[in-house]
């Protein structure tokens, strides 16, 4: 009879303890931020409006019809004047970049931010399993991820990832790349560095569609510490709930609004194409799609399937279309929006789209309007703003939404482990913001542009 009851308790304990081994595995398996440590470039590497105004006038390939193009554009982009450009720009040099002035520039982050964040955290660089670099326009021989090896002496057995040409939304495949590793090794550190350069990309011609570039983008980056160790979830940020990447690089409209190319006069530069709004809306709805079941609640997504079944039905018998389209109240299922600051439009776009409020675009717009466009690194200026603000408490979930070349948008969702207050590099001026305007002083600067005559027409010594 014991007999019996023994082989009968085999087959039960051996399905407990493989599903506790599965349980318990998966657990190793999560992927939290430790910190991160945002980049602020010394002030005499800030744009002030005179400044910028400079620059723009020293480009000799630029007319009247381009300068108006380009305070339009400066105007309207919700960029304000304490951003940063790099060191070639202000040396005079942005027509001659050499393969030293990228690396330089990618250096002075590197040393600044990576340094900081480790000894925030009293981890040694020989203690980091897994690193990931993500620069879109610069690839160096060695890489740049090499670079920071060999000057941090890391170890000969890490594993190392370059990214290039990955645009603006590269931070985010960064996170996934260690989210996957971490899925099948157990207790490590990541070291996700992630930064765009400038140094040689400015574009000196005259098209319209790369000029556009000059005006958007800035110097900016972050290193981010991460970790699957079980033991350290208690000294955690923030916990990865869910990530979700599309891309639409199969589609010809898409692959071309956003490329690095020569214009007509071979002159190398970033273009910028009149679809690219098309595009990212696109890919937007393809990615909220597949998110929106990942990070809302069964409430929310029954009550959205039968508010468009009733509207469908309803066009349908009156056979009449328009009317507004029935929208999912994210807020339902996320706390706040961190979104890229590809500028005032994609801003505007998102807050639409989402029925966001000023509150929920406050972050971005105030991320946009103190450091600019830093690529990929912008939801980290973003995400520090919220907690330089003291918005993430315990519990609340973050969405972070980015778009990038390709053409791709890629979204996850964070669930902050502990409230958080650290105001990094919003430390000097968070007590300022949000601003009572944001309007930048370009039009009371060179306003007087637009009342020039195309015949008479000089630029002032």
């Amino acid at each position: 009879m014991e007999l019996l009851i023994l082989l009968y308790a085999l087959p039960i304990f051996y399905f407990l303890f493989m599903l506790w081994k599965g349980v318990d595995a998966r657990r190793d398996q999560e992927c939290y931020i430790l910190d991160y440590q945002l980049y602020k470039p010394t002030d005499d590497r800030m744009l002030d409006t005179e400044f910028c105004g400079d620059v723009i006038k020293r480009t000799k390939n630029l007319g009247l019809v381009e300068y108006k193009f380009l305070l339009k554009a400066i105007v309207s982009s919700g960029i304000g004047e304490q951003t940063y450009a790099p060191r070639i720009i202000f040396d005079g040099r942005e027509d001659n970049p050499t393969i030293l002035d990228g690396i330089t520039e990618m250096e002075e982050f590197f040393y600044d931010c990576v340094v900081k964040l480790l000894a925030r955290k009293s981890i040694s660089p020989s203690e980091i399993d897994v690193l990931v670099v993500n620069v879109s326009m610069l690839s160096s021989v060695p890489s740049l991820a090499a670079r920071i090896i060999n000057h941090y002496k890391m170890r000969d057995d890490i594993k190392v990832y370059n990214l290039s040409g990955m645009g603006c939304s590269a931070s985010l495949i960064s996170v996934d790349i260690v989210r996957n590793i971490f899925k099948s090794n157990k207790n490590l550190y990541a070291l996700v560095v992630t930064s765009e350069c400038l140094s040689p990309n400015w574009y000196s011609g005259n098209d319209r569609s790369m000029i556009l570039a000059n005006c958007l983008f800035r110097s900016g980056g972050c290193a981010i510490l991460l970790t699957n160790k079980r033991a350290l979830k208690h000294k955690a940020m923030l916990k990865l709930n869910c990530l979700v990447r599309t891309h639409h690089g199969a589609r010809d409209e898409s692959y071309g609004c956003c490329m690095q190319k020569e214009d007509e006069q071979d002159r190398l530069g970033f273009h910028l194409g009149k679809n690219l709004p098309k595009s990212a809306t696109r890919a937007f709805v393809d990615n909220l799609r597949e998110i929106s079941p990942k990070i809302l609640p069964m409430s929310e997504l029954l009550r959205f399937l039968i508010v468009s079944l009733v509207r469908k039905m309803s066009q349908t018998s009156s056979k009449v279309g328009g009317g507004t389209k029935p929208v999912i109240n994210f807020k339902t299922g996320v706390d706040h929006f961190c979104i890229h600051t590809g500028g005032k439009a994609v801003i505007d776009g998102i807050g639409l789209s989402l029925e966001l409020s000023e509150y929920d675009l406050e972050p971005a717009r105030m991320t946009l309007h103190r450091f600019g466009n830093t690529s990929a690194s912008s939801l980290w200026y973003v995400l520090g703003y919220m907690e330089a603000k003291k918005r993430l408490k315990r519990g609340d979930r973050v969405l972070m939404i980015s778009f990038g070349a390709g053409f791709k948008c890629n979204s996850c969702v964070w669930e902050v482990m502990k409230d958080l207050g650290d105001a990094n590099v919003w430390k000097d001026c968070i007590e300022g913001y949000p601003p009572v305007s944001l309007a930048n002083p370009f039009m009371e600067k060179y306003g007087w542009i637009n009342q020039e005559d195309p015949s008479t027409f000089k630029l002032p010594e």
